[in-house]
């Protein structure tokens, strides 16, 4: 890294258009270098708007204005003039040509009057009201201003602990993330998304078991991801085959001991039912921290891949692997010195952050200069690797893993420590771990491996370090209809190669992967692997690969098919723990009834064609294309079933809920005391709805169109809020068939091997902004449709 003043026109220009001819892609415009679906991803969430929505920006705007904002901290350190302006330039150059992307909050923000530009935060949560509630407050000022934010719950005492001041018991660290939960359901994050939390609690908490099974119900913490802490010391008892000890936060006393391994096989249960909790290894998390005179980490960022002290705060970015290859006589191969360049000034790019941001706390602001931590990441690694010809699952892929991490992380900490020698240490450097190993060193931290779902979406390139979902996919929008999509190396290796045609694209999107497809060349096959051709094992021996190199911590998703079994998960917990990752996340494919990513036939029933399948297929003639129409059977003398009482905005709502002997067949309502144009509505729904169900309408499609509808009037009750009448009915309904799925059990560990029999899974749930279903993915919740992500 250059001292300022000393700015080379060749590492500003090194992008220019002379490496075109060279370069595996289109070279570096200066215009945004957009997809279609970027552009419109930048539209909805992005670009600067009025007050009535009106787009004031362009995508190049938006790009000159963050490249403004932040190369303006340079001032700082006394650069002005021409070098300035080279800076802004070098900055416009690797956000518009899409070889480097800040977080989002970063794009959204900066040179902006709201100003923060932090995607993660940290909050401490002591064990007094006073600690809680300042805790919510400041919750709701950092998303109110655009960012997620972590917790650990491990100070609070449990559940029924004698309070000494009031003489009462306490109701546990369960009970009051309901209440942050419920803060966060109110505050809309910057006019841009929901809030998004994690919370923590440590496996020797003695609450540990309610909190492992507090997300069964998926309508439950809604607000929040959940994530054991999981000890060295719980790890050995569970390899030992031993006891641990329960201890209670507030006297620091043993309270009980539970046997090991049913707690460990309980958290693998849940995980394999519906993803979580996931887990992170507290220990080895604080092994590499920084500063631990300063403090202990407790807890991490929203996805889990930023460990962080309590009021701490990191802002992200990430490099597009996907352009740092250059084309050679026998194909591509990486191009190094691009790859430096990007990484010198990236860092560089996202230490100026940190003296630019708009903190929501002045306890926030001190915490992150202090520490000036920031988290250089990667995506486009499986593109990379496909136009390499390396198949992701294969050992020269994970030692290319191993090698591009360990030039970035060196590369980044080489940068900070060039920028500290201008600008100083970061100021708790003589209290770091790092004193003893380096003379200088800006930032704390310099690398992370985040979430990239909607930055990489505007960059046009694969996620993080995830291998593709699919070569070709259906996706579910609205109103569920169904599109393909294909992966645009494939279709252009396809006809390259000739055998490309429209058949064989829908051919590929039923099947997802084209590991089985003979018409398709066998080292295609090979090299075009998807997340389901990758066994779990080797899932995370690449997060392995990249954790070796990274400061912070990575966030992957460790995929299993639908017929994977929790054996199979708890290998995995195992083997990432002897690895020593600091924390894994699991899904099963379709342990959740919808996602917006599908192969094949996930979200129907049976031997239903999907549309795709319709629309390959001759229509026989004076075939209606709706099918045969369907009569309701009739509706049997004697039914069975239970009214539910809810409070809407109009009243008291009763819904009463009927089966036979084929399952539900009608609903009742009645708007209590009531009449008019409500009464007579909600009659006509249930009127709808009984002929639905009786017509052999799956009840969980019926609830999907009600759920959701918000009239003028709607009330908050306990359980969560009721936006209409039509939404109070399909919550009735939601609790009817829940009721009818869940078998009675006793609680504790024991018990989970047969709810799993019997559970269905949650649902996904819909995208905030457009309704489609959203996809689980690096830890996050995505919606791929329009970008939206629960994750910076």
């Amino acid at each position: 890294m250059q001292a300022h003043g000393q700015t080379s026109d060749d590492s500003l220009d090194r992008n220019s258009d002379n490496d075109k001819e060279n370069s595996c892609i289109a070279g570096s415009s200066r215009e945004p270098a957009l997809s279609e679906n970027a552009i419109k991803v930048l539209e909805r969430r992005y670009l600067k708007k009025d007050d009535k929505g009106k787009i004031l920006e362009t995508p190049r705007q938006m790009v000159q204005r963050v490249a403004e904002a932040i190369a303006g901290a340079e001032r700082n350190y006394g650069v002005t003039g021409e070098e300035l302006q080279g800076i802004e330039k070098k900055f416009y150059d690797m956000i518009a040509s899409m070889d480097f992307v800040p977080n989002s909050p970063t794009l959204m923000n900066a040179g902006r009057e709201l100003g923060q530009l932090s995607a993660c935060f940290v909050l401490p949560v002591g064990d007094s009201i006073e600690e809680i509630f300042d805790a919510i407050k400041y919750t709701a000022l950092i998303h109110k201003s655009g960012g997620g934010t972590g917790f650990s719950f491990s100070r609070l005492r449990p559940a029924n602990d004698s309070v000494q001041s009031t003489k009462g018991v306490s109701s546990g660290p369960i009970s009051f993330m309901e209440v942050f939960n419920a803060a966060t359901e109110t505050i809309k994050q910057g006019g841009t998304r929901r809030g998004a939390n994690m919370g923590i609690l440590r496996v020797d908490h003695p609450d540990i078991l309610e909190f492992i099974t507090s997300k069964k119900d998926q309508k439950r913490l809604t607000n929040f991801n959940i994530s054991v802490a999981l000890t060295d010391r719980f790890m050995k008892a569970v390899k030992e085959k031993t006891k641990y000890d329960l201890v209670n936060p507030h006297s620091g006393l043993a309270q009980e001991q539970l046997d090991a391994n049913q707690v460990f096989d309980l958290i693998v249960n849940m995980a394999w039912r519906n993803g979580e909790p996931g887990t992170i290894f507290i220990d080895s998390i604080n092994r590499d921290n920084p500063t631990p005179e300063i403090g202990q980490i407790e807890s991490t960022n929203p996805c889990g891949e930023q460990p962080l002290l309590p009021f701490e705060s990191c802002n992200l970015g990430s490099i597009n692997l996907s352009h740092m290859l250059r084309k050679g006589e026998t194909g591509c191969t990486i191009d190094w010195d691009r790859l430096k360049d990007i990484t010198v000034w990236a860092t560089r790019f996202l230490d100026n952050v940190i003296d630019v941001n708009k903190y929501p706390l002045p306890q926030i602001e001190e915490m992150t200069k202090s520490n000036r931590k920031i988290g250089l990441g990667i995506m486009g690694f499986a593109d990379m690797l496909i136009r390499l010809e390396v198949p992701y699952d294969s050992p020269e892929a994970l030692e290319i893993a191993r090698n591009l991490m360990k030039f970035i992380h060196a590369t980044s900490r080489d940068a900070s420590q060039s920028l500290a020698k201008v600008r100083g240490n970061f100021p708790n450097f003589h209290r770091s771990t790092l004193r003893k190993k380096f003379p200088l060193m800006r930032n704390a931290t310099v690398t992370t491996i985040a979430p990239t779902g909607t930055i990489s979406i505007i960059a046009g390139c694969s996620s993080g370090i995830e291998p593709l979902f699919a070569i070709a996919y259906i996706r579910n929008v609205m109103d569920k209809d169904e599109l393909s999509e294909v992966n645009q190396i494939f279709e252009a290796t396809a006809k390259e190669r000739g055998f490309y045609s429209k058949e064989l694209v829908i051919k590929v999107a039923q099947h997802g992967s084209i590991a089985e497809l003979k018409e398709i060349p066998e080292d295609v096959r090979r090299t075009f692997i998807t997340a389901h051709d990758i066994t779990p094992e080797t899932h995370i021996r690449m997060q392995a690969a990249f954790q070796e190199f990274t400061d912070n911590a990575v966030s992957k998703t460790v995929n299993f098919s639908h017929s994977a079994t929790p054996e199979d998960v708890r290998k995995v917990y195992l083997m990432a723990f002897d690895l020593g990752l600091k924390g894994v996340t699991v899904y099963r494919d379709g342990s959740r009834d919808e996602q917006v990513l599908n192969i094949g036939k996930v979200n129907r029933k049976g031997d239903e064609p999907s549309a795709l399948e319709e629309s390959a297929r001759p229509s026989e003639k004076g075939e209606d294309a709706a099918g045969s129409l369907r009569a309701p059977r009739p509706r049997p003398a004697v039914t069975r079933g239970a009214t539910h009482k809810l409070e809407t905005g109009c009243g008291k709502l009763y819904v009463t809920i009927n089966e036979d002997e084929h399952g539900l067949c009608e609903i009742f309502t009645q708007m209590g005391k009531s009449g008019g144009c409500t009464a007579s509505q909600s009659e006509a729904i249930g009127r709808l709805i009984s002929l639905s169900l009786r017509s052999g309408i799956d009840v969980k499609t019926v609830i999907k169109q009600l759920k959701g509808i918000r009239c003028p009037s709607p009330l908050w009750q306990p359980g969560g809020m009721i936006l209409s009448c039509s939404d109070a009915i399909a919550k009735a309904l939601e609790r009817y068939v829940e009721s009818r799925e869940i078998v009675q059990k006793p609680s504790g560990p024991q018990a989970v091997e047969k709810q799993n029999h019997v559970d269905k899974g949650d649902v996904c749930p819909e995208c905030p902004e457009c309704g489609a279903m959203v996809d689980y993915v690096e830890g996050c919740v995505v919606c791929r449709s329009c970008g939206y992500s629960r994750c910076w």
